[in-house]
């Protein structure tokens, strides 16, 4: 590995570099073995269940926020399977289904209290700061409810840690997690001051030795093109006010290595996160690996989310994902054949073989699926507020499983599908990369700042609509809604928004074209073409 002090080497392309892959074996040869490590699905329940649940606000908190608005959100959902934190409640047969009421605290210390309907979802009850000290770590947090029925009372009870971290001394930046959106929210990378804003990542992993270090310039060309992310050389990244994602990847299960790149990193303004294990699933890495560095970091740093990256459909994931603040998934099926390799000479199925793309079909709606797949393993988790999931569009291409690189536009519906379905980042894998794919991609990265408002606004009401295969997002806020819609076939088609019902088609503010036009009501896409439009 190649390193300048404060840069590294990001890995290869998500190819199989050990014995197994996802625990498959894939070798000509080798025998087919179940991997194991399977999401267990919940049981389900013939009767309601109440899953009470508890998060702050924002993560971390800090002394400046001891004056402002704080929150502890409250969930309430009737459910019928038993997710994480579920108990039997005697909700009526018919008629309205009541109210809890519900305390928090902390150390003995009565924190808030306050009455929350039943099936509610992000009810903030309002707390304050100051009966608290701020502190290196964590303070647990109990949320009680009880709920009156006519055969009595009902108790609930839910935990949560709040972070309420010391200013940094050292003037070192800070980087927020809000738990209403998923968003993260950041002062400028430059340094220089300014307001915490929310921050739309677009961008690329990218190599130091290889590709910025013998062109700095490729930062400010990125940076004028509107990309707000990508991994390595910090200084000039400040200088022109791009956001660092820094890897770890090579060096995060090393304690030692990770200690020294964390505290000589994370004073800088231009971080945004770090980032340690890199498809740690498909390499079968320890299950508590992420998890110990993500403790780690934690001691060192507190101050910045740690992400990571995973590769399979569903191999041990919880145990990877619960040493992360943010989850990306890289569902490459581009150009792939999903069934059999061509690297391996291997069928690849759910117990054997690697493609490229793990149980992928080879559509786009692999991606979309992939990313509901991870936020219903966070939702039954119970971690839908404390971790957020990013996508990872193919940027790539011409070796190894792909044998051609995505087109503009099909990276375009990559990245917007992933975003239609919850993504709250995009990072691509990876730069350099065709000036077809950084043009298009900058056409996305230059209307971030106007997505972001309606996608990370925690007053946005969302809706989503798939009708032959073309994927809309609808996020409204106030009396205009953006419209981000994307073409899933390789085929002219149209869509017609006067099938939404309650949305207002006029006026129109056009906020992105990657080959989509919107005339009165109706939307016409060319082939795999991609639209965002402001309606209201």
């Amino acid at each position: 590995m190649t390193r300048l002090g404060f840069a590294v080497v990001v890995a290869s392309m998500g190819g199989a570099l050990a014995q197994t892959w996802c625990g498959k074996n894939y070798m000509e040869g080798s025998p087919i073995v179940p991997p194991g490590g399977q999401f267990p699905i919940p049981a389900t329940s013939s009767s309601p269940l109440l899953a009470f649940r508890c998060a702050p606000a924002i993560k971390p908190y800090l002394p400046e926020d001891a004056l402002t608005p704080t929150a502890i959100l409250i969930d309430t959902p009737i459910v019928y399977s038993e997710i994480a934190g579920t108990a039997p409640v005697g909700i009526p047969e018919e008629g309205p289904l009541g109210v809890l009421s519900v305390s928090i605290e902390s150390e003995g210390k009565l924190l808030s209290t306050g009455i929350v309907p039943l099936n509610a979802t992000k009810f903030e009850l309002p707390f304050s700061l100051l009966a608290l000290e701020p502190k290196k770590g964590t303070y647990d947090v109990t949320c009680s409810a009880t709920y009156a029925t006519l055969s009595g009372v009902e108790t609930f009870t839910a935990s949560a840690e709040l972070a309420y971290a010391p200013s940094p001394t050292d003037g070192s930046s800070v980087v927020k997690l809000d738990a209403r959106t998923g968003a993260l929210l950041a002062k400028p990378a430059t340094g220089k001051g300014g307001a915490y804003e929310t921050v739309m990542p677009v961008g690329f992993y990218t190599a130091f030795a290889d590709y910025l270090a013998a062109n700095l310039s490729t930062i400010n060309e990125a940076k004028e093109k509107g990309y707000t992310i990508l991994q390595e050389v910090i200084t000039r990244m400040e200088e022109v006010g791009m956001y660092l994602m820094y890897d770890m990847r090579w060096t995060y299960m090393n304690d030692t290595s990770v200690t020294e790149q964390v505290n000589l990193v994370k004073n800088s303004p231009a971080l945004l996160l770090w980032y340690t294990g890199d498809e740690p699933d498909g390499t079968s890495d320890p299950l508590n690996a992420t998890a110990h560095t993500y403790d780690l970091i934690y001691e060192l740093d507190g101050y910045h989310p740690v992400s990571l990256c995973l590769n399979c459909y569903d191999y041990y994931w919880s145990n990877y994902t619960a040493g992360a603040d943010i989850v990306l998934q890289d569902t490459y099926m581009i150009s792939n054949n999903v069934t059999f390799s061509v690297e391996w000479h291997t069928p690849c199925t759910v117990d054997y073989g690697c493609c490229g793309c793990d149980d992928c079909k080879g559509v786009f709606e692999d991606i979309s699926d992939r990313m509901d797949l991870f936020a219903y393993r966070l939702w039954v988790n119970g971690w839908d507020r404390t971790k957020a999931v990013w996508t990872v569009p193919q940027g790539f291409g011409g070796a190894e499983y792909w044998p051609r690189t995505p087109t503009g536009q099909e990276f375009v519906v990559q990245s917007v599908l992933g975003i239609n379905h919850g993504g709250m980042g995009v990072v691509s894998w990876d730069a350099p990369t065709t000036d077809d794919i950084w043009e298009y991609g900058s056409m996305l990265a230059q209307s971030s700042s106007t997505l972001k408002e309606y996608i990370m606004s925690s007053a946005a009401t969302f809706q989503h609509v798939f009708s032959n295969q073309i994927d809309i997002g609808l996020w409204t806020v106030g009396e205009k809604t953006l419209v981000l819609a994307t073409n899933l076939n390789y085929a002219n088609e149209t869509f017609d928004l006067a099938t939404v019902p309650g949305l207002k088609t006029a006026p129109v503010v056009e906020v992105l074209n990657s080959g989509a036009t919107l005339e009165g009501n109706v939307i016409t896409f060319t082939s795999v073409g991609t639209g965002g439009f402001i309606l209201g």
